[in-house]
């Protein structure tokens, strides 16, 4: 893409384009998006409301102090990470992002080997996510419909299983048609996602405790401190501290999004690094006032999850409220599933272009007329929608699937970061946003935070265990994992050796 330069009269390449034949790949993504989009995708990908379906079970593990400022201590974190990943960001402005990131940050030793383990991850966390978020858009659906045609106490109807996986899979065709288009659909769409959530959840947070009288006091909200053993089985405060944090956790990431696009966003040197940071500065305020509006407007906690109530256990007491407010809900897990699948898509097309993945010619094809991965869209849809079959036998699929997500997408985030730690620095080019000394320290608080959420997610989160309360992520991810890492040993290992080259290959050298 050339840009006309105002000062010279001449048409110069845009700095990402330029950047990125530098690293050895031609542009096949049509460069149009702007920093406004590629932030609205973003914050999209994170959006306000999608820790909701777990603040009921977070705030019963240890009471609201523990919710409200895990949220302050996980954002203080969180900079961190981006922090760290908005400087790699800025040197390798490419599709592939964390994976590529990871392999020339680690070397051609070790480089094919860490970007076949990100990529997966990466692959594993993006495409679960699309199930994570189908499953929350589902399940506000069905508690949409039961308030609306009556309530829990008598003349709702309340969506079967059956009913529930049909809208899961319903979902996820929906966000993989929009994802067909040019990728400026998604980028409208995510327009109106992010002036969704921002009024929507102005909305929420002013309107909720003014009509929820009376409210709680500040004292009960910030410093009451209240395990729930009857109910949770876990008495130890440490462990359910970590569990009410989970919420945290959950909802403070996604903002690698912006990588994701970079081959699509003009300057994105300098607009990709810009788009991470400022989707963590929104997300946290956001975030953590929509969580002191609800925490300020629970009356009863004991009716609030009565499963005999208006709301069949749900987050609001009163039935009229509860469907104003999860409408506005469903709108952000459905503009958050559209820009997770946009994102997954891109990942796979990326890992397919370097022949990574099995039938890698079908996954990379782009769309003649539109531009976009659609072969790798469908497939990340249909893995999806496999993801959800269980909900039909489980009860514990959704808190399976977001361990899955969570520590696959923020797993992903480690290997190129903690390349970047060890690295000797005149190995490295720097973009515009460049850490300079101060990236070893950053860089080693983001990973250790990093390998602390993956750990957390593993954890049980019920007592005593049995088949209903299973958290079977370990052995899921375990099983993917162990399949991944098997294939590289008897086979991939001869043969991937990471980003390839295609530049070369379009000029015939």
């Amino acid at each position: 893409m050339k840009v006309f330069n105002t000062e010279s009269g001449a048409l110069e390449m845009d700095s990402g384009e330029k950047r990125l034949n530098e690293l050895g790949y031609k542009q096949e993504l049509r460069r149009e998006m702007t920093l406004f989009k590629t932030l609205a995708i973003t914050f999209s990908s994170m959006a306000v409301f999608t820790g909701t379906p777990l603040y009921g079970s977070c705030l019963r593990y240890a009471g609201p102090a523990s919710l409200i400022w895990g949220w302050v201590v996980v954002t203080f974190f969180t900079w961190f990470v981006g922090i760290a990943m908005a400087e790699i960001c800025s040197s390798f402005p490419t599709t592939g992002s964390l994976y590529f990131w990871a392999a020339h940050l680690a070397g051609p030793r070790w480089g094919p080997f860490a970007s076949w383990c990100c990529a997966w991850l990466e692959a594993i966390g993006l495409i679960s996510g699309i199930g994570a978020q189908a499953f929350s858009g589902s399940q506000a659906l069905q508690f949409i419909i039961l308030l609306a045609t009556g309530n829990n106490k008598g003349g709702g109807y309340f969506a079967s299983k059956g009913v529930f996986l049909g809208m899961y899979v319903g979902l996820t065709i929906i966000w993989a048609v929009l994802n067909t288009f040019a990728l400026q659909v998604v980028a409208f769409l995510s327009i109106i996602s992010i002036w969704w959530q921002i009024l929507g959840g102005l909305v929420v947070i002013i309107m909720l405790p003014l009509v929820a009288r009376p409210t709680q006091p500040a004292s009960y909200v910030f410093t009451h401190f209240e395990t729930a053993p009857e109910s949770t089985g876990i008495s130890s405060k440490p462990y359910a501290v970590i569990l009410s944090v989970l919420l945290s956790n959950y909802c403070l990431y996604g903002y690698d999004t912006a990588a994701h696009l970079t081959e699509e966003t003009k300057g994105a040197d300098r607009t990709g690094p810009i788009a991470i940071l400022s989707s963590i500065g929104i997300i946290s305020f956001f975030g953590w006032a929509y969580n002191l509006a609800l925490t300020f407007s629970i009356q009863d906690p004991n009716y609030l999850y009565d499963p005999n109530n208006e709301t069949g256990g749900g987050l609001y007491q009163s039935a009229t409220g509860a469907v104003v407010f999860m409408c506005i809900i469903w709108g952000s897990f459905f503009f958050c599933g559209l820009s997770v699948t946009a994102s997954a898509a891109r990942v796979v097309y990326a890992l397919s272009r370097d022949k990574g993945i099995p039938f890698s010619p079908i996954w990379r094809k782009i769309h003649p007329k539109y531009k976009v991965p659609r072969n790798a869209v469908w497939l990340c849809a249909v893995i999806g929608m496999l993801l959800g079959l269980p909900i039909l036998k489980l009860d514990v699929i959704f808190t399976a699937i977001i361990s899955i997500s969570t520590i696959g997408w923020v797993g992903g985030y480690a290997v190129p970061i903690f390349a970047r730690l060890v690295m000797a620095e005149k190995n490295f080019k720097p973009g515009p946003f460049y850490l300079g000394r101060a990236r070893r320290p950053v860089c080693l608080v983001a990973f250790l935070w990093i390998c602390y959420t993956c750990s957390a997610f593993l954890l049980p989160t019920v007592y005593p265990i049995t088949w209903d309360t299973f958290n079977y992520a370990p052995v899921a991810l375990g099983l993917v994992l162990s399949l991944v890492m098997l294939w590289w040993v008897l086979d991939a290992r001869k043969w991937f050796k990471g980003p390839v080259r295609n530049i070369d290959v379009n000029n015939g050298i």
